[in-house]
């Protein structure tokens, strides 16, 4: 390696003591610019099969309604990401099975920062008494929830590949009765 090199990845991981619990922004757009993240995305229905997607609305995904997700981290395992995406969006834990119902690969060429990701969509579902916590926050703001009858208009680009599976009635959630806690 040579003596830039050496020295720039020293940097690094001077910077990034503890990648586990996520990156500095600056070096995060940085590896998003040099390799795929791979995320999952949490498909939550209830029993009326009504899908349960948050208000985004930031330089990277646009503005419009979204499946809650998240990036995995370094060592991180995809039950843990799951757990964590339902905490820290939903204030929830939620069941789900953890085979994902699709893989898709998102390239946006025009974008330079968190232009490419691997998204694993999972079926997922809350408590039948999970009422929706927006803690202050309107419809416009960032993190609002809220449960669709059917697939919005205003769903965020990268998310129409999810169109089909929000609005199929194949699509159930799962049995309340027999499953497994997460979070």
């Amino acid at each position: 390696m040579n003596p830039f090199t050496k020295c720039a990845v020293k940097m690094l991981d001077w910077t990034a003591k503890r990648p586990k619990n996520g990156l500095p922004d600056d070096i995060f757009y940085y590896i998003s610019r040099t390799t795929p993240l791979v995320n999952v995305d949490l498909l939550i229905k209830d029993q009326n099969n009504r899908v349960l997607l948050s208000w985004r609305d930031d330089e990277y995904s646009g503005t419009g309604w979204h499946i809650p997700g998240g990036i995995i981290r370094y060592k991180e395992n995809i039950k843990k990401r799951i757990e964590e995406v339902a905490k820290t969006e939903l204030s929830a834990s939620v069941t789900c099975d953890l085979i994902p119902i699709a893989v898709n690969e998102i390239i946006d060429d025009k974008q330079r920062n968190r232009g490419h990701f691997i998204s694993l969509l999972y079926t997922c579902c809350v408590d039948e008494e999970y009422i929706i916590d927006n803690r202050n926050l309107t419809s416009n703001d960032q993190g609002f929830l809220k449960w669709h009858q059917s697939c919005p208009s205003n769903l965020l680009s990268w998310h129409e590949i999810y169109r089909e599976n929000i609005t199929s009635s194949d699509i159930q959630p799962l049995n309340y009765h027999k499953r497994r806690k997460h979070g």
